[in-house]
């Protein structure tokens, strides 16, 4: 720091000012010894800053599946609010597996990060009482932590459902099935919970078989789809549990000459492109991950100090075809 002040003829509290943005500096003189730092190479000592702060400005994401491209847009909006905090962000996916989170997550606390964003896997979060007592921020996202109390943002997950359902039945459909996740899972729980919701205010019945829950492999999704379809009264519409479950349920419909509505939560790439294409209730996985993301630093800032939270974002459905046409049978 001595040599950039040297070279751009200011104070060595001047430098600290513009390597740390702070205020307090003319847009010249910042100019300036930014040009010096970019001469010389100078690099901030986060070692040092981390003694004085007792922070090392670094974030840990959990999710589920990296891959999966609503977990991707959450991620990436994480990743644009902790950089605005003067932030890195480590990510790390769970597979679905509770001890791979515990994993993860004691990991990164092992690192020092200062906060945590988790998608949680299992459904005891207990573990993590000796971190959040360490000052260790922690939001989880997607789905609440489980035995304990910690801030959540989440999807309006029922609300969704309900509404993709009660689009089917106002174009005339009474025998809809639904095809979701692992029912251990709190969206795949909440999405089923809006199905039966949503039939029950049309007084409509559910038939056991037209409902799966389970694996969203595709093998799985194809036996659950080829039951409700085949049965003693098919289905001629269906409710999508995940973006997963729609485009496996898309491949299966293109190849069967009967024509079935299809509504899927969650949208996905190319879904607008189809022939016909996909109507779905599109959640806000950036909004998921930018508003946790805030809380998140409103907690490391001291803004927020109070009981844990709990949002709920709305859902959206966008009309595109796929459901907007009566029953065929």
């Amino acid at each position: 720091m001595k040599d950039v002040a040297a070279r751009a003829g200011v104070g060595l509290k001047t430098v600290s000012r513009v390597v740390n943005e702070e205020p307090g500096v003319t847009p010249d003189t910042a100019a300036r010894v930014q040009a010096a730092i970019d001469a010389l190479g100078f690099r901030r000592n986060d070692s040092a800053r981390l003694l004085r702060t007792r922070r090392t400005a670094s974030v840990g994401l959990v999710l589920e599946d990296l891959a999966d491209p609503f977990y991707a847009a959450l991620s990436r909006a994480v990743e644009d609010v902790a950089r605005s905090h003067g932030a890195l962000l480590f990510t790390g996916s769970s597979a679905e597996d509770p001890r791979r989170e515990q994993e993860l997550v004691l990991a990164f606390c092992a690192r020092r990060v200062d906060g945590l964003v988790v998608v949680p896997a299992g459904d005891d979060h207990r573990y993590l009482l000796p971190e959040i007592a360490a000052g260790v921020a922690t939001v989880f996202v997607d789905r609440p932590a489980g035995r304990l109390d910690a801030d959540v943002v989440l999807t309006d997950n029922a609300g969704g459902t309900r509404e993709g359902v009660a689009h089917l039945i106002a174009h005339g459909h009474r025998r809809i099935g639904f095809i979701g996740d692992q029912p251990g899972i709190h969206t795949a729980g909440e999405r089923l919970r809006g199905y039966r919701e949503a039939m029950a205010s049309a007084g409509l019945k559910v038939r056991p078989e037209w409902y799966a829950m389970g694996p969203t492999t595709p093998e799985r999704v194809e036996a659950a789809l080829d039951a409700m379809l085949g049965g003693a009264e098919p289905v001629t519409a269906l409710f999508a549990g995940n973006n997963r479950v729609t485009v496996t349920a898309v491949r299966v419909l293109a190849g069967r000459p009967e024509r079935i509505a299809l509504v899927g939560f969650d949208d996905f790439e190319l879904a607008d492109v189809l022939d016909p294409a996909i109507t779905v209730v599109a959640q806000d996985a950036p909004g998921i991950g930018r508003v946790a993301a805030q809380q998140l630093f409103r907690r490391l800032d001291g803004i927020v100090t109070d009981g844990a939270s709990r949002t709920e974002l709305p859902v959206r459905l966008i009309e595109r075809g796929s459901a907007e046409f009566p029953p065929q049978q």
